[in-house]
């Protein structure tokens, strides 16, 4: 049995459903589609750790196209469940055939990343996941194209600096295995960056890209509102969990700038969100956010005293948010399905006639800010615990504060975004509620949501080391955390509700970075083409001059000698009397006087030995 799931390769099963999708009836093609998807789950349950399929490839031993152990059953669980029920939603959603095919495809892809165990082969589906997301993005149309234009720049450019960084690490000595890192010690260090390693940084800008870091972030809230409705849902998890899950891999033993970095994240992410109008983009600031908690945690595992429950938090973290943030676009998404309106404060009162997209949300929301009984209380407690100082005696007062203010930033946005839309006022309008298929998915995601968060024995046995953990997360101060958090965070959205509601839009850092990555990449083309085109004419010129000049040798060595210094060849009055030219001819333009000749044995002697000449100067 173990033998047989081993061989389900589920990047592969995935991929063959992208394409049937395409071909077969809808309803098939997505039933297929949604097995596909499954299958991941039940590979990553039941397969054993250590099961691996590992082979040459392009001359590199230990290829490892296929690797199960502790962090892809946890990454697959989670794809699993969330791709069935999105793959559910894209079908009741009306989204077309060919989406749900390029959908299928992403989610192929970020289980090749998922289950890769080498290097080379993490970067293929790396990259494999980049263009086929840029694809999803792009079958919308209209604004989408644009935006997904400046999506496939972003991602190409950390994909390359990612490559870049593997192919330094393999150069510098580093294992083709995932397991030991991005050359953390025994490569060339940059001591001016803290004695950080060159691939170690390459690394963690190219993977940055896919996490939202700080001024990395703009594709995120310009991409994620602008496609199919359906297609938010796939796009909202994988990319940025994918990215977090491969920085820890990256960065096994953490690193402290990572936990800074962190913490502003998830501070930064929620000032912008509780400055939207646009409820995907609001939702796609909270994704940089909570990302924010993750590359904290993973930093943090380089502090002493919170290595396990670092990493642990951050993987559980991983594992909550692709169920809740996905269940969240999921029930904006149905809003925006049902009443065409993205703009939220053109909302309001939605919870009369939709109550099954109230719930749903509420429910995504009840995680996402951490309340007991659901699983983001869980995953954000245990990486609040690892930054509390006094906690585990490691932790970093800087840190938990900024993670704290993200935490009542969060509370703030989603106070925020379940009172206008289903609360303040009235819609104006008959809406109905969510399709069958919607109401299924977004139940079947939230009851995961709050199973996790009550038999938290079982999400602690999927995390790698989480069984390891002493955790008490319904302690006492826990409670009282959570108490002091929803009362400050429901008294500032009273003080803050009238101020924030007459803010328009604001912009962020992509008012100044888009217009550099369009008129620099513009640059670069016309400044690459126009230095193309002086070398071809310099090279074209230079073709003719030669060939102008063995067709007329005579008139060459009459030139050559007439401009050799010490020759004078007169005025034009001498050269008429001279030769019987006309007054004012150049000297190109005047009959030759010189006469070439050399007999057959003497050109091949001269040719043999400049050709030897040419030859001995070129070896």
């Amino acid at each position: 049995m173990n033998e047989l799931l081993t061989s389900l390769y589920p990047p592969a099963l995935v991929l063959v459903a992208a394409f049937l999708v395409v071909v077969l009836p809808r309803a098939v093609g997505h039933a297929l589609g949604a097995l596909a998807t499954l299958s991941a789950l039940v590979v990553a349950q039941f397969a054993e750790k250590g099961d691996h399929l590992a082979t040459s490839f392009l001359g590199f031993d230990g290829a490892i196209f296929f690797q199960i152990d502790a962090g892809s059953q946890l990454l697959a669980t989670a794809i699993g469940i969330l791709g069935t029920a999105a793959v559910v939603y894209a079908y009741s959603s009306d989204a077309p055939r060919v989406m749900t095919a390029f959908a299928l495809a992403y989610v192929a892809s970020t289980l090749g990343v998922v289950f890769s165990g080498d290097w080379l082969t993490l970067i293929f589906y790396w990259e494999l996941m980049a263009v086929t997301s840029t694809l999803l993005v792009w079958h919308h149309g209209g604004e989408a194209v644009r935006a997904g234009f400046r999506y496939a720049i972003a991602h190409g450019i950390g994909g390359s600096l990612f490559l870049f960084a593997v192919v330094w690490h393999l150069a510098a000595g580093g294992g083709m295995a995932i397991d030991g890192g991005i050359a953390v010690e025994g490569a060339a260090s940059l001591s001016a960056l803290g004695g950080i390693t060159a691939p170690a940084l390459l690394a963690g800008l190219g993977i940055g890209v896919n996490c939202g870091f700080i001024g990395l972030h703009t594709w995120l809230p310009d991409t994620y509102p602008r496609p199919h409705i359906a297609a938010s849902v796939f796009l909202s998890v994988f990319t940025t969990k994918t990215g977090a899950y491969v920085l820890w891999q990256a960065f096994p033993e953490g690193a402290l700038w990572l936990a800074y970095l962190g913490g502003v994240m998830a501070v930064y992410g929620v000032v912008f969100a509780l400055l939207q109008h646009d409820m995907r983009a609001l939702l796609s600031y909270h994704i940089m956010a909570q990302v924010g908690y993750m590359v904290a945690a993973i930093g943090l595992i380089s502090v002493a005293g919170t290595p396990e429950i670092s990493g642990a938090g951050a993987l559980a973290h991983a594992f909550n948010n692709v169920l809740f943030k996905a269940l969240l676009f999921m029930a904006v998404g149905v809003i925006i399905f049902r009443t065409g309106e993205e703009d939220l404060y053109h909302l309001g009162g939605l919870w009369r006639e939709m109550p099954i997209t109230a719930a749903g949300f509420g429910l995504g929301a009840l995680s996402i800010t951490a309340i007991p009984l659901f699983n983001g209380f869980i995953s954000k407690g245990m990486i609040l615990d690892a930054a509390d100082p006094g906690y585990f005696g490691g932790g970093n007062e800087i840190v938990y504060w900024l993670l704290w203010i993200g935490a009542v930033g969060t509370f703030l946005s989603f106070i925020k975004l379940g009172y206008y839309a289903f609360f303040n006022g009235e819609y104006g309008g008959s809406v109905r509620d969510a399709r069958p298929g919607q109401s299924v998915a977004m139940l079947a995601v939230g009851g995961a949501c709050v199973f996790f968060g009550v038999f938290w024995g079982a999400l602690a046995g999927l995390v790698p080391g989480g069984e390891a953990l002493d955790l008490t997360p319904y302690s006492t101060g826990h409670l009282l955390d959570a108490a002091t958090l929803l009362t400050v965070s429901v008294i500032g959205f009273v003080i803050i509700k009238k101020p924030l509601s007459k803010i328009g839009h604001v912009h962020d850092m992509e008012r100044f970075i888009n217009p550099l990555v369009f008129y620099g990449g513009r640059g670069l083309v016309i400044g690459t083409t126009e230095l193309y085109a002086a070398v071809d004419r310099t090279a074209v010129r230079t073709v003719r001059a030669c060939y102008w000049m063995g067709t007329n040798p005579v008139r060459t060595a009459e030139i050559a000698t007439s401009r050799l210094p010490g020759i004078d060849i007169g005025s034009p009055r001498d050269r008429r009397s001279a030769d019987g030219g006309k007054v004012g001819e150049t000297p190109e333009e005047r009959p030759s006087t010189i006469y070439l000749r050399a007999g057959m044995g003497t050109s091949i002697l001269i040719l043999t030995g400049a050709l030897a000449l040419v030859l001995l100067l070129l070896i």
